[in-house]
């Protein structure tokens, strides 16, 4: 996969992006981990979760609804499958933008099982009525359904079995209070620390049955933007170009010459963060300089630049949005090895570029 591979709406593919091939996609499904002790990371939301499903099976009950935020590529999907294997119990899969009528929910909450998991992704896409629909069978476990129009429409109360909901969302600030409120239990996913993506890779390597050495599990995870998911895309990668190029260890070495020939720096930024970068930079000295106007500069939509790039640059404290604009740090010049404008001092390098 390269930059010249698109996605489905036409944008371009990144090697630290979501995927969209269904084969990279079912690769990653078999290293996920199948149960909470080969669960990597997130050491309180596993010792809170581990709780309250051992609870729940001593109680001969279901689980507590549960809803898991954190950016994409964390194990919020992983851990809606960890949920069904602890409980025995089969899953369903969906997800908020699937879901844009109450009627398309009811068909889906009626089929259930008694203890089945229901895992609605991008929870905060669903529609308004699917979601007061949602109030309902969360806590009562039965819907309204709507037969006829106007004056002559009745209601028929239509039983659920218990079920456990797990919501995922990349944004939730988003949720309206009272369908968080609904959640017996929620969890924040953070970012992984170097030293767990390091044991994340080594497992998957031994998956994958590819040999690699600590300095290269440590290259490849300094360079994985926190993200298990990145992390495992990276390590494939390698393994091919170490397949091609030596002798199939991935080694320190290795690894950096793999992530060159992608365009992966040494902090895991990728070619559209270094424009971005350069762009401010290079051509507004610094900024501020509104979004619309670098988006022009990189020749990318609004969007992908304040989603797609933004939030990771803003992390690592190499970009400052501003009421300005957007604002290049000094780690943001010394990363590209660029010396600030004489009279740049926190943010009016753009004034200082015009000469105001």
């Amino acid at each position: 996969m390269n930059w010249d591979d698109t996605a489905d709406d036409g944008t371009a593919e990144r090697l630290v992006g979501a995927s969209t091939d269904r084969e990279e996609q079912a690769v990653e499904a078999a290293l996920r981990p199948k149960d909470l002790g080969e669960f990597i990371g997130q050491e309180k939301v596993r010792e809170q979760l581990d709780l309250v499903l051992r609870a729940a099976r001593a109680r001969g009950a279901t689980a507590d609804h549960v809803l898991l935020s954190g950016a994409p590529g964390l194990g919020k999907t992983t851990l809606s499958m960890i949920i069904a294997a602890e409980m025995e119990a089969p899953i369903r899969i969906t997800s908020g933008p699937a879901i844009q009528h109450a009627g398309d929910l009811a068909a889906i909450l009626s089929s259930l099982q008694e203890g089945e998991v229901l895992f609605l992704d991008e929870i905060h896409r669903m529609s308004r009525p699917a979601e007061e629909m949602l109030y309902m069978a969360m806590e009562d476990f039965r819907v309204d359904v709507i037969v006829g129009k106007g004056p002559g429409a009745t209601a028929i109360p239509l039983e659920l079995p218990p079920f456990t909901l797990v919501g995922a969302t990349t944004r939730a600030g988003l949720l309206p209070p009272p369908l968080r409120d609904r959640f017996g239990f929620t969890a924040h996913m953070e970012f992984y620390e170097p030293a767990e993506l390091e044991r994340v890779i080594h497992r998957s390597a031994h998956l994958l049955d590819v040999e690699i050495d600590p300095q290269g599990a440590a290259e490849i995870a300094g360079r994985s933007r926190g993200t298990p998911r990145i992390a495992n895309r990276l390590l494939r990668r390698v393994r091919d170009y170490a397949q091609v190029k030596a002798d199939g260890v991935i080694t320190q070495e290795i690894a950096g010459a793999a992530l060159a020939v992608y365009e992966v720096d040494n902090r895991g930024l990728d070619r559209l963060d270094r424009g971005v970068l350069e762009a401010l930079l290079k051509l507004f000295g610094g900024g501020p300089v509104g979004l619309s106007t670098l988006a022009v500069a990189v020749g990318e939509e609004r969007e992908t630049v304040e989603e797609v790039a933004e939030p990771f640059l803003v992390r690592e404290g190499l970009l400052a949005r501003t009421p300005r604009g957007r604002v290049a740090t000094p780690a943001a010049w010394a990363h590209l090895g660029l010396t600030p404008p004489r009279s740049s001092t926190g943010g009016n390098g753009q004034q200082d570029l015009f000469g105001a």
